[in-house]
């Protein structure tokens, strides 16, 4: 599964974007991360990436696909540095996941 693609087609073949959300509290999933974002327009996706090697606690980062790229901006562009739960989140445009050479 590769997490780190930013734009996809959804189902009526429109392009949507995909951002990341770094720093997240570890209490969020995915229920919260949708909610936190839902008010830039409108969500096809969130998740929150769980560790598996520890009980599926939150790794600290998710992604949220909108169906319009500019719902996407709006959120990177208003989300960036905002603080919930007293941590600074990261968002921005979603890049390809990195190969590990190893």
């Amino acid at each position: 599964m590769n997490w780190g693609f930013s734009i996809l087609k959804n189902a009526g073949g429109r392009m949507s974007k995909k951002v990341y959300v770094g720093n997240l509290p570890f209490r969020c999933k995915g229920k919260e991360l949708r909610e936190i974002f839902f008010k830039f327009g409108e969500v096809e996706f969130a998740t929150v990436i769980l560790d598996k090697f520890k009980r599926n606690r939150s790794k600290g980062f998710g992604f949220v696909t909108f169906v319009n790229d500019s719902d996407a901006d709006k959120a990177v562009a208003e989300m960036n540095g905002k603080e919930i739960d007293g941590r600074a989140l990261t968002v921005n445009e979603a890049r390809p996941r990195e190969e590990n050479s190893e």
